[in-house]
């Protein structure tokens, strides 16, 4: 069986809930995900908290994303992420010649 992230996030009873605070629209920054209402990427999150912004200073940044939308991205990745079925997920993802090793350099 090939797990697929809407298969994933279907068994965590997620799926609905992801088109609550998430939008994908051509029309809209070219159909990057972005929060819903919004025309903010969802990627603009990640990249904040990497750079050691505070979750305050984002939804400061950028108004038109609630705590609420912004927490329910990290509980979706969160449990993407630590789901058993992740591993087969990140296995079928993954080109057969290409080696874990080779991914991380």
């Amino acid at each position: 069986m090939i797990f697929t992230l809407p298969l994933i996030l279907l068994k965590f009873g997620i799926m609905q809930s992801i088109k609550d605070i998430i939008t994908i629209d051509n029309e809209i920054l070219g159909g990057q995900p972005v929060f819903k209402g919004s025309r903010v990427p969802i990627e603009t999150l990640f990249v904040h908290l990497e750079k050691g912004i505070s979750l305050s200073e984002f939804l400061d940044d950028f108004p038109s994303v609630t705590k609420e939308q912004a927490v329910a991205v990290l509980e979706i990745a969160e449990k993407v992420l630590t789901s058993k079925n992740f591993e087969r997920l990140y296995e079928t993802s993954c080109p057969r010649s290409v080696s874990v090793g080779t991914l991380r350099n």
